[in-house]
């Protein structure tokens, strides 16, 4: 199964010749989940800037369906959907005028827009909120609507940094049940989360970060066996890969 994205021997960070990230290499297949997991600091965040465009490479590449973004930006950045831990929106726009803006710049046909907006608003419980401003709305009500943004357009691949933050019981399942929905419509998945007893119930593989090295990378089993912990958690395994360097 091809690639989504290929991350190749990637160093990066934000001060010339000081990298955050050593070498650092993974690839996502097409209809995969990938976990991202690490201690704060580990460079979770700085992968995610790195893919996302928001920082250049110091070595290495970064391909999104084959191209990178030196190479065709428009197509690079139309291939995925990014939802930030902390939501960002504009407060004079309502909830309806951020779909239909997002719809707008994606391309979407009022027939795609209408039935997946319509989708999405019912199962995140936002219809009454639909002509709220933005400046009115909670935090956790702030995160569905980043989270509606991204799945209404679709994409190949979807980069989710710590997606449960301020949601709801009830929005954490829809958001774990859409996530499943479109894993089996072939999308791939990127997240990054410290939830690791979710995350080991719906991600396909893992990529452990600590101190921006990859210590670990592979399935459930595949972990287990460089952990030497036969039927660990995932949650056991992180705590033996990091245990007693992580100060």
């Amino acid at each position: 199964m091809s690639s989504i994205l290929q991350v190749d021997s990637l160093y990066g960070g934000y001060l010339p010749n000081k990298p955050v990230l050593h070498d650092l290499t993974f690839s996502i297949r097409q209809g995969e989940m990938m976990g991202l997991i690490g201690l704060n600091g580990a460079g979770k965040s700085t992968t995610i800037k790195n893919i996302l465009g928001l920082l250049q490479p110091q070595k290495g590449s970064i391909r999104i369906n084959g191209l990178t973004l030196a190479e065709n930006p428009l197509s690079y950045r139309a291939t995925y959907a990014y939802v930030p831990e902390s939501p960002e929106l504009y407060e004079e726009l309502t909830i309806r005028e951020h779909l239909e803006l997002t719809a707008m710049a994606y391309g979407l046909s009022k027939d795609d827009y209408s039935a997946r907006s319509s989708s999405l608003l019912e199962q995140f419980q936002m219809k009454d909120k639909l002509n709220s401003f933005a400046s009115h709305l909670s935090k956790g009500m702030k995160q569905k609507v980043m989270i509606m943004n991204a799945f209404l357009i679709e994409p190949s691949l979807y980069i989710i940094d710590e997606p449960f933050l301020g949601l709801d019981p009830l929005a954490i399942r829809s958001l774990l049940e859409l996530m499943v929905k479109m894993k089996h419509k072939g999308a791939s998945f990127l997240i990054s989360s410290h939830i690791l007893s979710t995350i080991e119930k719906y991600c396909d593989n893992y990529v452990v970060l600590h101190r921006g090295r990859m210590v670990a990378q592979g399935d459930l089993v595949e972990l287990r066996e460089q952990t030497e912990l036969p039927g660990a958690s995932l949650d056991d395994i992180f705590y033996k890969l990091v245990q007693g360097d992580s100060l």
